[in-house]
């Protein structure tokens, strides 16, 4: 598993196996196969309501737990008592530590929240700390009042919606991107049937959604496609052995349309369309 270095040292996977919309038996089974099949991060939240199917998957998968990068969000409706949140969290994952930890959403108290998640760190039960759906004036926001950087934006991210100009500004504070959808969710097929990447897929004899993580990959951004069915699970994981041209990588940046299916809506009511992402 290649592997990118965060603002404070942490080794960070590329890629993960994301959870959001499982439950049950059908997370707990994702989770496992996924890490029998070699994925070294798995990524969760309070707000996905599965974090105990997810520590069950990772219990039954046998792996000692070192081995593994297990991420999850503090939601928005927490960040008032975002302690007892986080130690909920690490009770149900059945761990005493967790390697990173987000603020679910810009929203409410988040300047209370984070101050938790830095004493957290301090006392090194949370090994990097971070942010989702920050766009730039939030996280600028963030950076600037606080003590410690966020270690990690993750924002919805794929071949539609690249977010060129907020990674500059990720990249202006030492912020890893970490994709959400990075298969674009219900855009993927129309993704997937592009020419631009099937020549690629052809080319390299790998699947659309092999050339299209591996890209945001050869970017430097983390990735975390979702799946509960074993095969793409497979799929998903075997990204790594080749290298895209320079050309072809402006070609995929060539169809960026700026146009995230989520965004970063105006207010929080409006996130119940697409929460808990």
């Amino acid at each position: 598993m290649e592997t990118i270095t965060l603002n404070n040292g942490v080794e960070m996977p590329l890629l993960g196996l994301g959870t959001f919309k499982t439950a049950g038996d059908e997370c707990v089974n994702s989770v496992r196969t996924a890490i029998e099949a070699g994925y070294q991060m798995i990524d969760t939240a309070e707000g996905y309501k599965n974090e105990e199917q997810v520590g069950q998957g990772i219990a039954e998968s046998g792996i000692d737990r070192k081995q593994l990068f297990i991420v999850t969000k503090v939601s928005f409706r927490s960040f008032e008592n975002a302690r007892e949140a986080v130690l909920s969290s690490l009770k149900k994952l059945r761990t005493d530590y967790l390697d990173l930890v987000l603020l679910h959403w810009p929203f409410g108290n988040y300047y209370a929240a984070w101050r938790e998640l830095e004493k957290f760190y301090a006392e090194g039960i949370i090994r990097a700390i971070g942010v989702s759906n920050f766009e730039p004036d939030r996280l600028i926001d963030i950076v600037s009042f606080n003590k410690v950087v966020p270690a990690v934006n993750q924002i919805e991210t794929h071949l539609f919606c690249q977010r060129q100009v907020e990674r500059k500004w990720m990249e202006k504070y030492n912020v890893r991107p970490m994709a959400y959808a990075p298969l674009g969710q219900a855009r993927r097929n129309e993704m997937f049937t592009l020419p631009e990447v099937t020549a690629l897929a052809e080319k390299y004899s790998r699947t659309p959604a092999q050339i299209l993580l591996h890209y945001l990959i050869q970017l430097g951004i983390v990735v975390i496609p979702k799946s509960v069915h074993e095969e793409r699970i497979k799929e998903n994981f075997n990204v790594f052995g080749f290298e895209l041209t320079a050309a072809e990588m402006e070609t995929l940046r060539a169809l960026d349309t700026a146009s995230p299916m989520v965004g970063t809506p105006a207010k929080p009511e409006k996130v119940e369309m697409f929460m808990p992402h």
